[in-house]
């Protein structure tokens, strides 16, 4: 493992998008699938890999403050500027490394970290969204992550912490 890699927090992805439809639970015997759904905004990919509690608000305020989303003047913005939404999405196969032909997964966190750092992210940004007006909505740790997404350009930014 690299240096760069033993000391890489998370990784994430920013996607602008027109719309987003994302599955929260899947069906059961006796339910249907839950959704959430959002119009115009970000769809945020997050894998924590070694990260702690101390990490949170900067990737928060990092990735609230990026310029990705275009205004309708064509200007990129933040999310904070515009009127818009964010999903954010758990997304552990960020984390995987190619070893041949297969992908692994042994340096991301463990599942009961990850669940504990994901809803401390949520709530973090959804307390840093209520300040500024975007609504936040998010997927559930562990679910596999069945998602629909219509997008107005490659408007997508990797970023690592």
């Amino acid at each position: 493992m690299s240096e760069k890699e033993r000391a890489l927090a998370a990784r994430t992805v920013l996607q602008q998008c027109l719309r987003a439809r994302l599955q929260v639970r899947p069906a059961g015997e006796r339910s249907e699938a839950e959704f959430v759904q959002m119009d115009r905004g970000t769809v945020l990919y997050i894998c924590f890999k070694g990260a702690t509690d101390d990490i949170l608000p900067k990737m928060a305020s990092t990735l609230l403050n990026l310029r990705l989303c275009e205004a309708d003047s064509g200007k990129l913005s933040s999310l904070l500027e515009l009127p818009g939404s964010l999903l954010i999405v758990p997304q552990a196969t960020l984390g995987g490394e190619a070893k041949g032909r297969a992908v692994q997964y042994h340096t991301d966190i463990s599942k009961e970290d990850g669940l504990r750092l994901h809803s401390a992210f949520v709530s973090l940004r959804e307390q840093e969204a209520a300040k500024a007006g975007p609504t936040v909505r998010h997927g559930s740790y562990g679910n596999r992550q069945v998602l629909s997404l219509d997008t107005n350009g490659p408007f997508t930014h990797p970023m690592e912490f």
